[in-house]
């Protein structure tokens, strides 16, 4: 039914994943630490700079990413949000994919080191994630950014983070965004999808799994208001936000709120590819050297670009 290559990498996803609904946070965050790999393409960028923000909850740490350049020209700035259900990961566990991200896009990358839970509920990454946006925006050109060409984007948590920071922008008056990037977003926390019934277990992340960041996430009260600042989908309307650029897999119970958020983005005049991909799992596009995600990495950086480089920030949803 599968590439052998991509058989291999969900067994072992599932079967060596740790019981991450057994632990706490910091339990989780040490288990996922641990199984993390080096990164061998510390050349695909010029230089990085490690920096510290002002941001709502104290010190907000970013990495910038400097492209090689070729000229003097401005450079797209993205404004990345690594995933992690909320809880785990950070600049380092997605230092190689924005390394990538930077040297396939030519874009000065702005990594969010964003507060976690369970000791920073919800809104706190949101509100980290849009500070940042607001502090690239307003330096892109001390970067060697464009300021009419700041996107962002964000994987799985981080996906939800990136779409929401394009919510606030847009309701409160700016920056203005000229594009994200959902990659396979985390959106619903009913977790009572079709792709969740279907692929509940079995392919690496679980329904289980999911249920317990949205625990760790969300506060004990509920979801605090507005909605939308949580939960991207609460949103009475999509219109006004940037053009989207979605990736879902098959095999991952996130796939069905991710088709549908792209869809609603569609259905509200917003400019969206979205490229689904039948036969992976969730958290492929960041596994360096399985084949699959090489590819669909490619067609993502062409697909950014093409965004980067487009006359205006509208046009024909896709």
């Amino acid at each position: 039914m599968f590439d052998a290559e991509v058989s291999a990498v969900i067994q072992a996803l599932d079967t060596g994943f740790p019981p991450i609904e057994e632990m706490t946070g910091a339990q989780a965050r040490a288990a996922i630490a641990a199984r993390r790999q080096p990164v061998r393409n510390l050349d695909d960028v010029a230089r990085t700079e490690d920096r510290v923000l002002a941001g709502p909850g104290g010190d907000l740490p970013v990495r910038v990413y400097f492209p090689h350049r070729a000229g003097d020209e401005p450079r797209p700035v993205v404004v990345f949000c690594h995933g992690g259900g909320f809880v785990f990961c950070d600049i380092e566990s997605h230092d190689g994919f924005c390394r990538e991200m930077s040297a396939g896009t030519g874009a000065v990358v702005v990594s969010v080191d964003y507060r976690l839970a369970p000791e920073h509920k919800a809104p706190a990454a949101a509100d980290d994630a849009y500070a940042a946006l607001r502090w690239a925006a307003a330096h892109a050109a001390e970067l060697g950014g464009d300021p009419a060409r700041v996107f962002v984007a964000g994987d799985s948590a981080g996906g939800n983070l990136a779409a929401v920071a394009c919510l606030t922008a847009r309701d409160e008056g700016g920056p203005a965004v000229a594009g994200q990037v959902l990659i396979y977003p985390v959106l619903d926390p009913s977790c009572d999808t079709e792709s969740y019934h279907r692929y509940a277990t079995g392919f690496g992340n679980t329904k289980a799994h999911m249920e317990w960041y949205w625990r760790q996430y969300l506060p004990g009260d509920g979801i605090p208001e507005p909605r939308h600042r949580i939960v991207p989908s609460a949103a009475d309307t999509l219109r006004g936000l940037p053009p989207a650029i979605v990736v879902t897999a098959g095999l991952d119970p996130l796939a069905s709120e991710g088709r549908a958020y792209a869809d609603a983005l569609a259905r509200d005049g917003v400019p969206v590819t979205h490229r689904h991909y039948p036969g992976l799992f969730h958290g492929f596009l960041t596994i360096a050297t399985l084949q699959a995600a090489r590819s669909a990495r490619a067609l993502l950086w062409h697909d950014l670009r093409d965004r980067m480089h487009a006359p205006t920030a509208q046009g024909e949803a896709s």
